[in-house]
């Protein structure tokens, strides 16, 4: 019996040192594998460093849930410096475009020539041409200049296209409005005024969006109507009876077009939201669109009231290098805004307003000579300011609100 026991007890002490030899090479194995990969990755990041360098730059730890502690690891993303470069380049060029619009439009209708001033119609016109042809080649750009894309979405969906026939009315009706409001208006005041397109996209936007504004937004409101209220305030002015009666009647055909563009601008840019929302297609097919039925109408109206000057001196008559500056900043303005706020937020672009305004005010009464502020035109700008800034303001959600997904 103790020999038996013996013999069982030597057996399994082989099979230990067996199997303790068996983990020792597995371990061995192991090392060595992760050596060979090790080096690998070395090779690797040695033959590219400069994507090694982007990670370096980029530092981004996804959360992990561990095993053990059932903790959740920190997220820590470090931007690049670039991205904040390229937030206020956008702020400039928001700046840019919104106020040099503004100007050369005021001063190509103002400009006194011996030939016969440009008709607003074909500028309108000319630049929805102009607008066409640039979001076309972008559609060839992104699709390696094929047609098939435009034949797809344009001619194989008639419905859909003519859904674009309303909002494309009433943006050629508010092209031809802004022309009237700088033809009687000076930047300053236009720019101002042309601010309550706030309040009238923030009620289109509750009544066919169903949207909910903060008390921010309804108190930025209040702000907006009070400072252009004081924007338009009449002042004293001297001259004899008859040239204040021309100026009064000048100011208010230059105030009735612009709130009649903030009301079609409202609605037509929520329609065009709500009809982006519904569908998956290209911002870009979405401007041809859009942009081919405002030719139509552009041409129709072209025809209709300014047909007999049309006839006499031509479609391009008083055409010269600043109304080809007005026309390309017209057509390309929307463009630009469209993929510049892809890097700007709300803050950047209440930002770029108010430095528009400041920048028209200035020009218009150093360089245009058509401007005198007052102490109320000081006090509602900075109201029309301040409200740009409120409405941009973004609702916090209260901590104990629930968050349904």
């Amino acid at each position: 019996m103790d020999a038996g026991l013996l013999k069982d007890t030597s057996v399994l002490s082989r099979n230990q040192q067996l199997d303790s030899f068996l983990i020792q090479q597995q371990g061995h194995l192991d090392d060595e594998k992760m050596l060979q990969s090790s080096f690998h990755v070395r090779q690797k990041s040695e033959e590219c460093p400069s994507s090694s360098l982007q990670d370096t730059i980029v530092t981004r730890l996804t959360p992990q849930l561990s095993a053990h502690s059932g903790t959740e690891s920190s997220t820590m993303v470090v931007s690049p410096p670039h991205s904040v470069r390229l937030k206020y380049l956008s702020l400039a060029v928001l700046v840019l475009q919104t106020t040099s619009l503004v100007l050369t439009m005021r001063y190509s209708r103002t400009l006194k020539e011996d030939s016969p001033r440009y008709l607003a119609s074909s500028a309108v016109v000319s630049a929805e041409l102009l607008k066409i042809l640039v979001c076309t080649l972008l559609v060839f750009k992104e699709n390696n200049f094929s047609v098939r894309l435009l034949k797809e979405e344009i001619v194989n969906k008639p419905v859909e296209t003519m859904k674009l026939a309303i909002p494309a009315g009433i943006y050629t009706l508010q092209n031809n409005l802004l022309y009237v409001a700088l033809s009687n208006l000076d930047a300053a005041t236009y720019q101002v005024t042309y601010q309550l397109k706030i309040l009238t996209t923030a009620l289109f936007s509750i009544s066919m969006l169903g949207k909910r504004l903060g008390f921010y937004q309804w108190l930025s409101l209040l702000f907006l109507m009070a400072g252009v209220t004081l924007v338009q305030w009449p002042t004293k002015s001297e001259g004899d009876t008859e040239q204040k009666i021309l100026s009064a009647g000048s100011r208010f055909v230059g105030l009735m077009a612009v709130m009649m563009a903030c009301v079609s601008s409202g609605f037509a840019g929520v329609y065009f939201e709500k009809i982006l929302k519904e569908t998956k297609q290209s911002v870009w097919v979405r401007n041809i669109q859009l942009g081919l039925f405002s030719f139509v109408f552009g041409l129709v109206g072209m025809i209709v009231y300014d047909g007999q000057m049309v006839r006499e001196f031509g479609m391009f008559q008083g055409y010269n290098t600043v109304t080809c500056t007005v026309i390309a900043l017209q057509a390309l303005g929307g463009l630009v805004v469209a993929v510049v706020i892809k890097y700007a937020d709300n803050i950047l672009k209440g930002f770029a307003t108010s430095l528009s305004i400041i920048m028209s005010s200035l020009i218009s009464y150093f360089l245009l000579e058509d401007f005198n502020p007052t102490c109320v035109f000081f006090l509602g700008a900075v109201l029309v300011i301040a409200a740009t800034f409120l409405y941009s303001k973004e609702r916090k959600p209260t901590s104990g609100s629930a968050i349904k997904v």
